[in-house]
């Protein structure tokens, strides 16, 4: 069978990298084509990859604008003038941008004998901090773009349960289908040391406009009160300084490292702390973080408002702390009396949810099973 995966952002790569691998080892003759600009770092790909086009792209620089829409739109185009010369018997394709399904209903359109599934690991413009005006033009439009392509796709991936929830009415009579983030088993050395006198929490990933910062301040502060609290932080982001400077003010040390990816030296950062953050904006549409999943890979549990998939993990397994503005203090005093039994209680019941949900055996069972029903 020929497969052709489309895709726009790095940022998602590492789940495309395990669906291509999952496709190659079954044999089949598997093509992804790609965006040449990088989303994170706003620069142009220079190296090449295996079974990768990368499509020239114009590049933008703030993540909220004209120049970025543009982009997506051009691309789509582009990518679909490739697919044509490919003609897949499978086309997976990941959205957002939602100028990806546009195209890719067209071609079903012409060519229906493709199976056609689309990859959900985005909502534009739910997850985007707009409020209200999201009901206006041009978001409603923008989002009418993804809705209306849905109905052409054998089957629907959603990244987590919320977004199947949130799309209910546009995913009747299609087959929708839940498949997590992954991430393959690192090998670490944990060692694990606490000090009952002291209070360490880490933040990772980007630190961008749908943190909440003013929430993660308030909480820093009241634990600050209570035991002296290091803030450790491994990521980047336009928020950066914020950040730091806010969780300076409530009195907390900020240990910061910049972007780290070896898995050893963020393990090591992880063992000094109680518990990672997993706090964003309320009016953000988000079941499930890459972060989170970060946390789980190296055993660390978690301080939680992520709403749905996550808050129910949480809950269901024993694996952290759910947060809410309500019960803010609540929290703060659970934090402050954690003892090392209760915390390695959790990180044993991280390893095995990461087993069963998040590993690359799990990933690729629940891809195994989507593609016998088409």
């Amino acid at each position: 069978m020929k497969v052709v995966m489309v895709n726009c952002f790095d940022t998602y790569e590492d789940r495309i990298d395990l669906i291509h691998d999952f496709f190659i080892d079954k044999g089949h003759d598997v093509t992804v084509i790609q965006s040449d600009f990088r989303h994170f770092k706003k620069v142009k790909r220079t190296e090449s990859k295996q079974n990768f086009i990368f499509i020239e792209s114009k590049p933008y620089y703030k993540n909220m604008s004209v120049a970025r829409m543009t982009s997506h739109y051009n691309y789509a185009k582009k990518a679909f003038q490739s697919v044509e010369d490919l003609r897949p018997d499978l086309l997976y394709v990941m959205v957002p941008p939602n100028s990806l399904a546009k195209f890719a209903a067209k071609y079903k359109r012409r060519h229906s004998n493709v199976k056609l599934i689309f990859d959900l690991i985005d909502l534009w413009p739910e997850t985007m901090p707009v409020g209200k005006v999201e009901a206006f033009p041009p978001f409603c439009f923008w989002r009418a773009m993804r809705n209306s392509a849905l109905k052409y796709a054998e089957c629907v991936i959603t990244e987590c349960d919320l977004y199947r929830e949130v799309l209910k009415k546009h995913l009747k009579g299609i087959k929708a289908e839940t498949v997590y983030l992954a991430k393959r088993e690192v090998n670490t050395n944990s060692h694990p040391v606490f000090n009952n006198d002291e209070i360490h929490l880490c933040y990772l990933g980007s630190i961008n406009n749908i943190i909440d910062i003013s929430k993660i301040k308030r909480f820093v502060k009241s634990i600050n009160e209570v035991k002296p609290v290091t803030f450790h932080i491994i990521g980047d982001g336009e928020s950066k300084d914020i950040l730091i400077n806010e969780i300076k003010s409530t009195g907390a040390i900020v240990e910061y490292y910049g972007k780290l990816y070896d898995p050893q030296k963020k393990q090591e950062i992880f063992d000094k702390c109680q518990f990672g953050l997993n706090i964003m904006k309320d009016n953000v549409c988000v079941g499930l973080t890459m972060k989170s999943i970060d946390y789980f890979q190296h055993g660390l549990p978690i301080l939680n408002n992520i709403q749905a998939d996550t808050t129910q993990m949480v809950d269901k397994y024993n694996i952290g702390i759910n947060v809410t503005d309500e019960n803010i203090e609540d929290v703060v005093a659970k934090v402050a009396k954690a003892n090392m039994k209760e915390l390695l209680v959790m990180k044993e019941n991280i390893k095995k949810m990461f087993v069963s949900i998040f590993s690359l055996d799990a990933f690729n069972k629940k891809l195994q099973d989507i593609l016998k029903e088409l």
